[in-house]
């Protein structure tokens, strides 16, 4: 049960990076970026993210043991 569990909360994780990166590339070409720059800034969304998601991770891991 717990291996399930953490691979639905991973697979959540993840989604939602790629849902935020979706969105600050697309921002950022509405506001008129090029098309590099747009990546770029959804490459950075899906890193902060993912980052955000393991720091809490490790903090909650910390926490509970």
């Amino acid at each position: 049960m717990a291996v399930a569990v953490v691979l639905l909360t991973t697979a959540l994780v993840i989604v939602m990076a790629l849902l935020t990166a979706a969105g600050a590339g697309k921002l950022a070409r509405v506001d008129g970026a090029t098309y590099p720059a747009a990546l770029m800034c959804a490459a950075t969304a899906f890193a902060v993210v993912i980052t955000l998601a393991a720091t809490v991770a490790a903090a909650l891991a910390a926490l509970l043991t």
